[in-house]
């Protein structure tokens, strides 16, 4: 990017001492912290204002480092919005006698629902115009959209800061009227029992934002007489509520990352008690749904590292009597499943691709769809119908637009239904290459990185090539399509999605070889992608950049402190980078919950294992690549303080005078803007900067 004689600004020290296990850290930056309560004031205390005066100040800074490339921006997000059909909808699924369909209507940015009665044909009637609950607010989210059995009344969620906080309230479907009443501080989900009075929610805790108590709502009553059903009180577990496809039972889900536990109620007795399936056992994983009179069960039971298929009678659920549906598979990871009425639709994953199995509880068929292309994306949508011969499916991949297809599983005949529209005249499939070539990391483990490009680009040192990863949770990112990325694609970069440890690309054990005491697993296999990628003539270090966001914005905050000499630029989105502070703070949202990922610092073995890798506390004294950060003031997933902290220790200590910037969206949290069009704004900005390091504004 240009020079500038812009000043970027330059945090005060405040020295804070934090000790454990005998440890002493010197945290010059912890003033930045706000509590909840401080940010939402409407009188500023003095460190509050402080703070915002910081983020502001960065902000400004950007804005004026970026200034001369305001006007790239502004066509190039121009680009990438005038190739969405912006009066666009979805495909219609049918659920208890109605037609469902969200749409979208040109210049507006939030979703239409809707509904069509019996047939396509019927005469629409909107259930939700989100664009008119949105006016006013800077933020606005609308989710949880649950009908009632007897189609006449909806729970619907609303989230206004970002926070992922959602309120409840109902509507009347038939009048119109939104109902007084209403929740706060839930989870966003309700599930009706089947008497159209009663339904069953989630509330966060206040603090945490951890998912820990389950109430009982009875229309016609206050909020504030709702009846707790179920605590949980193990802090390292979040609960849920949701109910099975047949509508039968009303299940209670409790989950940490190694262990779960669920309780089932009768949906025609919503004041009956809930009954344990299984009692949790640490290491026991599953996941139920219900068929005539079995529970069928995904779970890792008997060491199925890649998870199995089983099943057990409802009038006796315990594991005692679970028996295998579908056995573990060595090389096959088992995702998820459905049933319908005649099949059993498996989703599996063999060396890193989807796969889709169909299995007629006959017997008398077993096949998978067909999948041509090297790389893809495949995944079954929900399918509420029960007796139906259709699933339908989504496939995308590099190079292909999502597509929606019914597939009818009795003659194998396929409708698509959708495929997504490319607008502005340019895109052609076969102008694009996407292929897989597979790494040996250090430690002789074969990576994958699955790479897309414009078949005009040459591949050679001079090539800018932006590296992706996430690699946490068990999270595998698909290689989808984006219409997005074409900006870049059709400027000259090549996109390389790294397959590191820390996802389930290779199955579970690739999990669980990049998490807890083999977290490092991650960030090396990112770095070993990087040295192939120019080793082999993909790109050269002054043209290699990477990219990642929340857990991969720690992979970002790693690799840049392990070998920042390999690029050029890096994004940094919403990262989470202060890794021993937060774990060790119990108060903040998600933490307890993390202890199976991470690690608890609590023990002086993890503390001092996270320490050794956490982005904020090995920042040194060396270059750094240009780096753009990206972070939301209200973010509940990763606060706005860790980005804030980590740029001004980087300041402090960096050595070089590459380019780091700190951007904050003082309206949004971690998912960024909620509106379709602002969303592009930001991907425009970080677009601009890899484009601006490259020279190429003026293409």
């Amino acid at each position: 990017m240009k020079s500038t004689d812009a000043q970027f600004p330059i945090a005060e020290k405040q020295p804070t001492k934090l000790e454990k296990h005998g440890d002493v850290r010197i945290d010059n930056y912890f003033w930045m912290r706000l509590t909840d309560a401080q940010k939402n004031a409407i009188v500023k205390d003095e460190q509050t204002q402080k703070v915002v005066d910081y983020l502001e100040a960065e902000n400004a800074y950007f804005d004026k480092v970026t200034a001369y490339t305001k006007k790239f921006q502004e066509d190039l997000f121009l680009e990438m919005k005038n190739r969405i059909k912006e009066d666009d909808s979805s495909v219609p699924y049918k659920d208890n006698g109605y037609y469902y369909i969200t749409r979208y209507e040109i210049g507006k940015q939030y979703p239409i629902y809707s509904r069509k009665k019996d047939h396509l044909e019927a005469p629409e009637k909107i259930l939700f115009d989100v664009n008119e609950h949105a006016e006013g607010f800077e933020y606005f989210q609308l989710g949880g959209l649950n009908v009632s059995p007897n189609n006449k009344l909806a729970v619907f969620a609303t989230d206004t800061v970002s926070r992922r906080q959602y309120f409840l309230r109902i509507k009347n479907l038939e009048t119109g009227e939104i109902y007084k009443d209403i929740i706060e501080n839930t989870s966003g989900g309700s599930v009706w029992a089947n008497d159209n009075k009663t339904f069953f929610y989630t509330k966060k805790n206040p603090e945490t934002l951890r998912s820990e108590k389950i109430f009982r709502h009875v229309l016609g009553t206050s909020a504030t007489e709702d009846v707790e059903i179920y605590h949980e009180k193990d802090l390292t577990f979040s609960t849920y509520v949701t109910k099975t496809k047949s509508d039968e039972y009303i299940i209670i889900g409790s989950q940490s990352t190694h262990s779960s536990e669920s309780q089932f109620l009768d949906a025609n007795n919503p004041t009956g008690e809930f009954k344990v399936i299984q009692k949790r056992e640490k290491e026991l994983e599953y996941d139920i749904s219900q068929y005539k009179e079995h529970f069928y069960i995904l779970t890792n039971k008997d060491g199925a590292t890649n998870f199995k298929l089983m099943k057990t009678p409802i009038s006796n659920p315990s594991k005692e009597n679970w028996v295998d549906v579908i056995p573990h598979r060595e090389e096959t990871l088992l995702e998820d499943f459905s049933i319908f009425k005649e099949y059993l639709v498996l989703e599996e994953r063999t060396n890193g691709l989807n796969k889709i199995r169909i299995k007629r509880w006959d017997e008398k068929e077993d096949y998978y769809l067909p999948f041509n292309e090297e790389t893809y994306s495949a995944g079954v949508f929900g399918n509420p119908e029960f007796d139906t011969d259709v699933i339908r499916y989504s496939y995308n991949s590099f190079t292909t637009p999502s597509s929606v297809i019914d597939f009818n599983m009795k003659d194998q005949s396929k409708d698509i239904k959708k495929e997504q529209a490319v607008l502005g005249g340019k895109f052609k499939k076969e102008n694009y290459t996407s292929k897989r070539v597979w790494v040996t990391a250090r430690d002789g483990k074969k990576v994958a990185i699955s790479l897309v490009y414009h078949k005009d680009t040459q591949l050679n040192k001079d090539t800018p090539l932006l590296q992706y990863a996430y690699g946490s949770y068990g999270h595998t990112v698909s290689d989808s399509f984006s219409t997005t990325r074409l900006s870049l694609l059709d400027r000259g970069f090549v996109f390389a999605l790294a397959h590191i440890r820390g996802s389930q690309y290779l199955g579970r054990e690739w999990y669980e070889d990049g998490k807890m005491f083999h977290k490092k697993n991650t960030f090396t296999d990112f770095v070993d992608c990087s040295k192939y990628l120019i080793d082999n003539s993909y790109t050269s270090a002054k043209h290699l950049y990477a990219m990642g966001g929340s857990a991969g914005g720690l992979l970002m905050g790693a690799v840049v402190n392990m070998n920042p000499e390999l690029y050029n630029g890096v994004i940094a989105a919403v990262p989470f980078v202060d890794v021993v502070s937060t774990m060790l703070d119990d108060s903040i949202p998600l933490t307890t919950g993390e202890y199976d990922e991470w690690g608890n610092p609590n023990n002086k073995d993890s503390y001092e294992y996270i320490k050794s890798y956490s982005p904020y506390d090995q920042v040194g004294a060396h270059e750094y690549p240009n780096m753009l950060i990206i972070t939301g003031y209200h973010d509940s997933q990763v606060q706005y303080w860790e980005p804030a902290k980590w740029v001004a220790k980087l300041r402090e200590l960096k050595t070089d005078t590459n380019l780091l910037m700190l951007h904050t969206n003082m309206d949004s949290g971690h998912g960024g803007a909620s509106g379709r069009f602002e969303a592009l704004k930001e991907t425009a900005e970080e677009f601009t900067f890899l484009l601006a390091l490259e020279n190429k504004l003026d293409l």
